[in-house]
């Protein structure tokens, strides 16, 4: 895929020295695009890191695509089932091997008018607390102007740059030793949203809302 992402963008790549290159490490990122997986996991890979994603279940039954996501340790993520805690079970023993879990708190691309984070999921946030390993805040912007969300086919021309930053892991060491109810979990999900937000108003120069978007209505 690097020949592919270094044909459609240029890189403005940030702040790589943040991403620990050894031991388990959970990489928080916002998702703007069905191309930033592809960019930011070219940008996670020249920075030391093979990037573990939880994809769909879904893909794993395309032709050849569903071959290719396997082949590249992806975790599948079955929504509304049984086995909805199954990708998680699977990311812990990964984080436990010395992955790097390159996660998508909101679940799916923002639907922030504004294309700002959403208020996110607490799986990264469980995970996070119940295995100790380091939530790295990683913000990105550019990959929806290649491929805006809902659209399939990409704006080629003119050429678009992928911008990327790191933050520094965030500190969630306030929710040590509490068990993982449903506030504690939000909190903490609060807590790595804001960071990798705070990352996106830097990286884009502009200042963010001050409560995020949340598709819920809450």
């Amino acid at each position: 895929m690097k020949p592919l992402s270094r044909l459609l963008v240029k890189r403005d790549w940030r702040r790589g020295e943040r991403i620990p290159r050894t031991g388990g490490v959970i990489i928080a990122a916002n998702h703007l695009s069905w191309t930033d997986p592809v960019l930011l996991s070219h940008y996670l890979y020249n920075n030391g890191r093979w990037p573990v994603i939880l994809a769909k279940s879904a893909l794993f039954k395309v032709p050849f695509l569903g071959k290719a996501v396997a082949e590249l340790l992806a975790i599948p993520v079955y929504r509304d089932s049984a086995e909805a805690a199954k990708s998680l079970h699977i990311s812990a023993q990964r984080l436990k091997d010395g992955g790097a879990i390159l996660f998508y708190p909101e679940g799916t691309c923002t639907r922030d008018p504004n294309l700002w984070p959403m208020v996110g999921k607490t799986g990264a946030a469980r995970l996070a607390l119940e295995s100790g390993a380091p939530v790295i805040p990683v913000a990105h912007w550019g990959a929806h102007e290649l491929l805006p969300y809902g659209e399939k086919k990409p704006r080629l021309f003119p050429r678009k740059t992928f911008h990327v930053t790191v933050g520094p892991p965030v500190d969630l060491s306030k929710y040590e030793g509490k068990p993982p109810h449903a506030d504690v979990l939000r909190e903490a999900t609060a807590d790595i949203m804001a960071a990798i937000t705070e990352q996106l108003a830097e990286l884009r120069g502009e200042q963010a809302p001050e409560t995020p978007y949340d598709p819920a209505g809450r």
